[in-house]
């Protein structure tokens, strides 16, 4: 605030004296270096120790702290330390900076604290052997604060100094330690601290021997089987129990640690079991110890009644290139899933012996065997000798009874001398082949390659026959006789099936195949109809004949049986009317031809492909539709109706036949709605539509008026209309904002009101619109002042020369003010911006800033008759 001058003298002698102090101060913002010794580091004092306070009086704040040795406890804004966080006696330093400053000789200052030794409050421990090194620290009473960490331990059994780890794992009873520490400057050396260890000695579960191996053909030996022959060195107080993964349920009672290994094996079969020993503490602190030792049992492999497979047999052209797999498969016996060792022989003149790993997976075992053993035509016989699961400890002797089998390698396939019969049939009919004096055959199931040339054309098409006696037949399929005339089979190749050799040939038969009807575009169309329509079915494709007979069937929503009629086609195409008796269903049905017979020749022809869907469309449900209910102002639309959609139609009565088009703004009244679906209308279902509104509120008398020195609301604004506790008021009549009520009034503010119905949760369609004024100020109050100076400085404090609330109480009023020379500087009115001491509203002033000085004004109230006032104000930079 500017200060008040008597005069233009008082001003000027104040200005001169400003002029003489010194323009540069210097101090020392950081305060001063301070000590700080605390002998009594367990007060809780200490737990907050203001480090600032220690600075002095010269001291600014704002600055920051920073932990020279970074000890902890120090909070680097407020400079309180935390003595409690630090874990060591000794003297340690803080540093207080600040930055930004001017003229500060010193910007940090240091605060040096000295922490005296304690040592702890001490208690006696219970731990156990089993720790192996344990921190003597850990003897502290955890209720007070832990000692300081640089002090000395001393054993007091050994007289000697330790570190703070004792390794307690051969140790066993009570043990005392003593812990001190030196003095520290002032701080005389606390008192020593000894702490009292109980060692409880770790239970002992022995040390577990290897695994017993048992095969289950001597399983009769371990009946009474004592679990302690598998442990070394165990103590004899402890408990065994069944660890599985099986409880085999041996074990009944605390104590018990004799097991019946048969009745193990009897119940559960081969397998590995485990059983743990737990001996416990006689003090809780120590943990029980365990150890686990494991029986395994392995069940004698049985193989009676298993097959063995070598694969492949193979042709003598293979011989080179051919490699071999056997496959075992168990008998009645199970054999676990595993890695087994498998000990073979090979017959023949390159055989022998030979050991392969493989497993066995649901009872089926496959090894390779090496080619060597097979390199000529012939029978070879592989033979196991052995099976063996691969983790065996073989200690049984597993039963294999000689499993074999014997790998053939067959001779190649030869037609030479052969030949083929002649072929007669119809068009698009089978056709039987027979091939006759083919004795370099062995009789067997042999694949076939042949070719067809003539009137039909085929190649590579194949056939399984089987020869007995040099004699096989088979049977071209109607597909490859699609075409009338005289032609030409070859076989080009033959294959053994079960040993897959093969060889070509050149064996040649003549075939003779007579014409059949041409179906080759015959279709059938059929339109989509409602249900009870006449359905008519359209065929074409039938080419120059004149009588035939069709058969077809229907299938889908309508599935018939065979059903035949005769047509009299006329330039190819003919018509039928299927029967209403066999279109009793909505939904798709399909008609498919399925024979054409020429009834001038008698020869038919199977059709495949020749057919067409059609729908028997239901008439739709009438729609279902409620009553609804609409705000005006929502200016809702046919389309907000339920139901809506593409399919849905509203009309202005039941038998309307245009309907309304969804932009069509509802009003008061009924509506019908149909449902249209694949060009079936449904029924009408009709509704009553409600558009509800309510009226606009009322302004009440001068109720726009208000007081701006009373900072009026929209809350008063609403309650100077009649619906105070229902109105909302928006700041635009469309797409405006919800104004809250504690929104303050603005002069000539414009607000629009809208009136809300709980009955029918609609805003009114018409609103309220009001113009604010703020002006209505009847009675000017006693703290209306007129300010006598300002300072434009640029600081945000009275940098413009204004007079509050002078608008709301004079609206009109206007205020000029000069210069002490009488020129004018500002002129102002309701709406313009007070005077920001810039001289720029006179000609003849040069522009710029106004100087430092007193100046004066003339104000005109212009309301009520007041008489102009007149006084002046000083303007102070």
């Amino acid at each position: 605030m500017v200060k008040k001058y008597a005069n233009f003298l008082q001003v000027f002698l104040f200005f001169v004296f400003l002029s003489f102090l010194p323009t540069i101060t210097y101090a020392q913002c950081a305060g001063n270096d301070a000590s700080l010794t605390i002998c009594d580091y367990d007060s809780a004092a200490n737990a907050s120790v203001n480090l600032y306070s220690l600075l002095g009086p010269s001291a600014t704040p704002g600055g920051t702290w920073s932990d020279d040795y970074d000890m902890g406890g120090l909070d680097p804004a407020t400079g309180f330390l935390n003595v409690h966080a630090i874990s060591y006696s000794g003297v340690f330093s803080y540093t207080y900076t600040v930055e930004g400053i001017a003229g500060c000789t010193d910007n940090s200052s240091t605060v040096y604290v000295t922490i005296g030794g304690y040592t702890g409050k001490p208690s006696q421990t219970i731990i156990c052997s089993a720790l192996g090194t344990y921190n003597l620290f850990q003897a502290f009473d955890g209720r007070f604060l832990s000692p300081l960490l640089n002090g000395k331990w001393h054993d007091n059994r050994t007289n000697k100094d330790i570190e703070e780890s004792v390794n307690v794992k051969e140790l066993s009873g009570l043990y005392s330690f003593t812990y001190r520490m030196d003095a520290i400057g002032s701080c005389a050396a606390p008192p020593q601290a000894t702490v009292f260890v109980k060692v409880v000695r770790a239970p002992e579960a022995g040390e577990a021997k290897p695994p017993l191996l048992i095969c289950s053909d001597a399983i009769t030996n371990y009946t009474n089987y004592d679990l302690y022959n598998l442990l070394k060195d165990p103590d004899l107080n402890g408990t065994w129990t069944d660890m599985g993964p099986r409880p085999t349920g041996e074990l009944t009672f605390a104590g018990d640690h004799v097991i019946d290994i048969e009745k193990i094996y009897n119940r559960f079969g081969a397998g590995t079991y485990n059983f743990n020993y737990s001996v416990l503490s006689p003090e809780a602190v120590c943990n029980a110890d365990d150890e686990q030792i494991t029986i395994i049992i392995e069940r004698k492999l049985d193989l009676t009644g298993a097959t063995l497979v070598v694969s492949p047999d193979i042709c003598e052209t293979e011989i080179p290139t051919a490699t071999y797999t056997a496959r075992l498969t168990k008998g009645p016996a199970a054999i676990p899933n595993g890695t087994y060792n498998v000990i073979f022989s090979v017959s023949g003149p390159n055989g022998g012996i030979e050991t392969v790993t493989a497993n066995f997976t649901n009872g089926i075992l496959l090894f390779p065997i090496k080619s060597d053993y097979f390199k000529q035509v012939g029978d070879f016989t592989v033979t196991i000798i052995d099976v063996f699961a691969q983790n065996s400890q073989r200690a049984c002797t597993n039963v294999t009874n000689n499993l074999s089998d014997i790998l053939h390698i067959y001779p190649i396939p030869d037609l030479t001398g052969a030949k083929i019969d002649q072929i007669k049939t119809c068009q698009n009919s089978d056709a039987v082949a027979v091939i006759s004096n083919a004795v370099k055959i062995i009789d067997g199931i042999y694949d076939l390659r042949y070719n067809i040339s003539g009137a039909n054309t085929a190649n590579f098409q194949t056939v399984r026959v089987t020869f007995t006696g040099g004699v096989a037949s088979f049977t071209i399929p109607d597909i490859l006789n699609s075409r009338s005339g005289n032609g030409v089979i070859t076989i080009t190749n033959i294959t053994h099936v079960i040993s897959l050799c093969t060889n070509t040939a050149n064996l040649k038969g003549n075939i003779v195949i007579n014409p059949l009807p041409n179906i080759a575009n015959l279709r059938i169309q059929i339109a989509n109809v409602c249900f009870g329509d006449a359905v008519s079915a359209s065929v074409s494709g039938l080419g120059n004949l004149t009588d035939v007979t069709l058969s077809y069937t229907l299938s889908g929503s309508n599935p018939s049986t065979v059903q035949t009629v005769v047509l009299n086609p006329t330039g190819g195409n003919a018509s039928f009317v299927i029967p209403s008796a066999l279109l009793l269903n909505t939904g798709t049905t399909t008609a498919t031809v399925t024979n054409l017979i020429n009834n001038s020749t008698t020869c038919g022809v199977n059709i495949s492909g020749v057919a067409d869907p059609f729908t028997i469309n239901p008439i739709p449900v009438a729609p279902t539709a409620i009553n609804q209910e609409f705000c005006k102002i929502d200016g809702a639309t046919i389309a907000n109706l339920q139901p809506n959609g593409a399919q849905y139609k509203w009309y202005d009565s039941a038998t309307s036949t245009t309907p309304f088009a969804d932009t069509y703004v509802l009003q008061s009244g009924n509506y019908w709605v149909k449902v249209t679906a694949s060009d079936c209308t449904s029924e009408p279902t009709m509704i009553t539509v409600t558009v509800n509104d309510t009226a606009a509120p009322v302004l009440n008398t001068d109720g726009q008026n208000f007081c701006g020195l009373n900072t009026p609301t929209v809350a008063d604004l609403s309650n100077n209309t009649n619906v105070p506790a229902t109105i909302v008021w928006y700041d635009a009549p469309n797409n405006g904002n919800l104004l809250p009520s504690t929104t303050a009034l603005t002069e000539q503010g414009r607000y629009y009101g809208f009136d809300f119905s709980g009955t029918s949760d609609c805003f009114s369609y018409d609103y309220l619109e009001v113009t604010v004024t703020l002006t209505d100020c009847d009675d000017v109050p006693n703290d209306f002042f007129i300010p006598d100076g300002f300072s434009p400085n640029g600081d945000g404090v009275n940098d413009t020369y204004v007079i509050p609330n002078i608008e709301f109480l004079y609206p009109n009023y206007t205020i000029e003010i000069f210069n002490r020379y009488g020129n004018g500087m500002y002129k102002g009115f309701n709406g313009k911006p007070g005077w920001d001491g810039l001289n720029y509203e006179r000609e003849g002033i040069g522009s710029g800033m106004a100087p430092n000085g007193v100046y004066f004004y003339i104000l005109n109230f212009n309301k009520d008759n007041r008489p102009p006032k007149q006084g002046r104000l000083y303007l102070n930079r």
